[in-house]
């Protein structure tokens, strides 16, 4: 039954309630509201309160995170495929928080059955997952059969304390300790674990699904139990590790000891502590001629196998590796790994060594990775800020793209790539779960900047921003602020990786592209081993670009809008020639046009807001404040004296997004004769629908 209240019976009715909206007022109404400011949720208003965080984008001044110290040693047995292990971490609670408890990451139960995972993230193999079988606080034992408890949040809460040390989750990939004694503000606490898993192997699908070869070559990812994060933010990370996403880790000192069966050589993070006891004198010998040259030196060559040959003698041997300041360790080992290496020389410090190893058959993948790892190393350092390790690795496995510092699990194909992840999250650390943009993403656009760099070329951006026109409205497209646990078949084909170079082509056409990079630079360098969020990325360009970009990160970041511009009309009157460009996105732009004069005719008459780009063609920018009082057409008054225009094109770089770029020009061009049936495929790329392409 309907109900009608009389002021519905009085809208019904058309009564002078609500009067229609052609006459409740004479005044013009805005035909879109452009927002112009940044959003902020709960989690950031809470930092900004408590002064960890301000809207300059540095840390605040009371600012402060966990640190984390690690003392792992652990023993890898082939015949069983299977690690055994025991862990100190020394705990310092920098934060004004007493801790009630302890989150642990324990990533291997995603292989336990029935664990939940995203598609298309397939586990190799259902295993035991982490068995752990021992574990204090202080020295005080952890009931590791205690019933299920809370979450653990921030500080205790109004719950009782417990009795005892108790752990719960520990069959998932996020365990809590509930303790006794909290870990007070700026104290710590010693947590020590004894565990074992099985490393998987098997069909599986993705990075870190699969984590051996058989029993000939190990490849660890996530193989111990890790101290998630605590923050200012969410106080500690609250996500499940369900494939897809990737990490957010403490800093700290990482002291290894890996214990496999002689022969078998391992690599990994870190400096090696203890190459006389490991390797042989021959190979000794050849690492320390490693920093002489770029030259590419075996280290350990295809017929050097077995104790005694690839290793030092004896049965089995402990590869001791020291790392300090990282947010992760990870390592590979296999019974007949070639090694070679060579120098990378980072700007503004010095030589360090590029290591490769691989397996014989896979010689070919890695035969110039060498010089891409070396070219990313050096270019990203004076790119951004200088790489901050001693090292780097490559090595091979199952996984062939995946990142940890130091170390990155790639051949060729992936280097470039995998080694700007020693930048963001290695260095700059952000919460990958919830905001995978802000490394991925930036790693995608400076892969752009390093291809070009390679060949000697300078980057083409051109194109990038314009191309989101033709995936904005899609359905299945979340917002860049979304996390990834929740995001969709998109999410990671195209938001965290794909969207980041399309936003920063499009900032730089409104500021220009090395300024771009210059505020990067001071950003990263502002948030060197720590954890910034999207806002501080956001309020720190802003002050370092000296503009308000607020409507521009509102609508990249928080929408899937676009600008969707074009060239509605053009006309001249005397020497003004008005060219009216209309927006119908909601995503405003600055105005941009490139005029093409007429060959000949009356002196070109110099405008404020105009720059030459040669003695026909003038660029013409207006700011895009003319579209913050809501219209969508905007009417550029072009008065250049009497020199007639022969062309104009809106966004003539293509750096805004449009659904339509055949509509920015004018005159507008003419369709393209039909074409015959083509005989041979035609060439492929990124673009289409431009008339005449960018600079038309």
């Amino acid at each position: 039954m309907t109900v009608r209240t009389p002021l519905l019976l009085a809208l019904f009715a058309g009564s002078a309630v609500l009067a229609p909206l052609s006459t409740q007022s004479s005044s013009k109404l805005p035909e879109r509201a452009v927002r112009r400011d940044i959003p902020l949720t709960n989690i950031i208003r809470k930092a900004f309160a408590a002064g960890t965080r301000d809207s300059t984008g540095r840390p605040g001044k009371n600012y402060a995170q966990l640190r984390t110290d690690y003392t792992i040693s652990a023993k890898l047995d082939p015949a069983t495929s299977r690690i055994t292990g025991r862990e100190s971490i020394v705990i310092s609670n920098n934060t004004a928080d007493s801790l009630a408890s302890i989150v642990m990451r324990l990533d291997q139960n995603l292989f336990l059955f029935q664990s939940p995972h995203l598609a298309p993230w397939v586990p190799s193999e259902n295993t035991d997952g982490f068995v752990i079988t021992k574990m204090s606080v202080n020295g005080q034992p952890v009931n590791l059969a205690a019933a299920a408890g809370g979450r653990g949040g921030r500080g205790g809460g109004a719950a009782a304390a417990p009795s005892e040390n108790r752990a719960s989750g520990m069959n998932t990939s996020r365990a809590t300790i509930s303790l006794v004694n909290p870990i007070p503000a700026k104290g710590r606490a010693t947590l020590e674990v004894e565990w074992s898993h099985k490393i998987p192997g098997g069909p599986g699908a993705n990075h870190r699904m699969i984590q051996r070869w058989a029993d000939t070559l190990y490849q660890p990812t996530q193989w111990y139990p890790r101290v998630a994060v605590y923050d200012d933010l969410r106080g500690w990370d609250p996500e499940l590790y369900l494939g897809p996403s990737e990490f957010y880790n403490n800093f700290g000192k990482f002291d290894v000891s890996i214990d496999v069966p002689a022969g078998w050589v391992v690599s990994g993070t870190g400096l090696l502590q203890n190459p006389e006891q490991v390797l042989t004198a021959t190979a000794r010998e050849r690492l320390s001629h490693v920093l002489e040259s770029d030259e590419v030196r075996t280290i350990i060559g295809t017929d050097e196998v077995g104790p005694g040959k690839a290793t030092a003698a004896g049965d089995r041997l402990v590869w001791h590796f020291v790392a300090d300041t990282v947010n992760d360790f990870a390592w590979a080992t296999a019974k007949k790994f070639n090694w070679s290496a060579t120098r990378a020389t980072i700007p503004g410090k010095t030589a360090i060594p590029v290591n490769m190893f691989f397996l014989p058959g896979n010689a070919s993948t890695f035969a110039n990775a060498g010089p891409i790892t070396r070219h990313a190393l050096e270019f990203y350092s004076g790119l951004w800020f200088p790489y901050q390790f001693p090292q780097m690795t490559l090595q091979a496995g199952p996984s062939a793209g995946m990142e940890y510092p130091m170390v990155i699990n790639s051949n060729q194909g992936a280097a470039d790539h995998e080694t700007g992840h020693q930048w963001w999250p290695m260095t700059v650390s952000n919460n990958e779960t919830w905001y995978g943009w802000m490394d991925e993403g930036f790693n995608q656009y400076m892969n752009i900047l390093s291809a070009a760099d390679s060949r000697k070329a300078p980057p083409v951006l051109d194109g990038q921003g314009q191309s989101y026109g033709r995936t904005s409205g899609n359905e299945a497209e979340p917002p860049m602020m979304w996390n990834a646990n929740y995001a969709g078949p998109q999410y990671y084909s195209f938001t965290t990786y794909s969207k980041t170079p399309l936003m920063l082509s499009m900032l730089g056409g409104v500021v220009g592209d090395s300024a771009v990079w210059k505020a990067q630079s001071d950003w990263g360098k502002a948030w060197m081993f720590k954890h910034p969020s999207p806002w501080d990325y956001m309020f720190f360009m802003n002050k370092a670009l000296k503009k308000d970009l607020s409507w521009f990160w509102y609508y990249w970041l928080f929408t899937t809008e676009s600008v969707d511009g074009s060239i509605a009309s053009v006309s001249t009157k005397g020497t003004t020639t008005n060219v009216v460009v209309r927006q119908d996105g909601q995503m405003p732009s600055p105005v941009v046009l490139k005029v093409v004069f007429e060959a000949k005719g009356a002196p070109i008459r110099p405008m404020a807001n105009a720059t030459m780009l040669d003695s026909v063609t003038a660029i013409v920018t207006y700011p895009v404040d003319v579209w913050f009082a809501g219209d969508r057409t905007f009417t550029a008054a072009l008065n250049f004296g009497g020199r007639k225009i022969e062309k104009v094109a809106f966004d003539p770089f293509c750096r805004f997004p449009d659904r339509d770029p055949s509509d920015n020009v004018w005159p507008k061009a003419a369709p393209a004769p039909t074409a015959e049936p083509a005989t041979t495929p035609a060439a492929g790329g990124r673009g289409g629908g431009r008339a005449g392409g960018c600079g038309a």
